[in-house]
């Protein structure tokens, strides 16, 4: 999400996933090495691990190199075209969650349009997440404003659009 100050947008990345968007896909995430490279609390690590994954998320930069098998992340709504550019670099299988209006976007098209690899969960409601402000502190319970799909590439599933229950 962004503030509107002036003609220009403050960026605020720090966006705490729950964990039922993780158990939630459970069943649909390969059981392979997991790579949850945006860290932010270390949270969605220990999530992932609690589904029974092998998860690799430690601080690190995510551009030093990639990790693992699979990528599966909340990465910052701001960074996206720089993250999937570099996850397609590498051939990086990977389920993230975007806002839907992603899918709109010129770098977008021009990394997906055509590939068949491109498959989408759609969540039976919207995820809340929960923000974890400048300070440290966390702010729960607000509403998030705008839908979100499970983007996935090279992951296989059964069915280019899946709906969750």
């Amino acid at each position: 999400m962004t503030t509107f100050v002036t003609g220009s947008f403050l960026k605020h990345d720090d966006y705490i996933t729950p964990s039922s968007a993780w158990a939630n896909i459970k069943h649909l995430i390969p059981n392979k090495i997991v790579w949850e490279p945006f860290y932010l609390d270390g949270q969605s690590g220990d999530d992932l691990r609690d589904l029974g994954f092998t998860v690799i998320h430690e601080p690190v930069d995510f551009y030093a190199g990639a990790r693992g098998d699979i990528v599966v992340s909340n990465p910052p709504f701001s960074e996206t075209n720089a993250i999937l550019t570099q996850l397609v670099e590498w051939n990086k299988p990977f389920i993230l969650i975007l806002p839907a209006a992603k899918i709109n976007t010129q770098y977008f098209r021009a990394l997906f349009a055509g590939d068949s690899r491109l498959q989408i969960i759609i969540p039976r409601k919207r995820i809340q997440f929960t923000k974890k402000n400048k300070d440290g502190t966390l702010e729960r319970g607000g509403r998030c404003s705008f839908d979100c799909f499970y983007f996935c590439w090279q992951i296989g599933l059964d069915e280019a659009i899946t709906w969750l229950e």
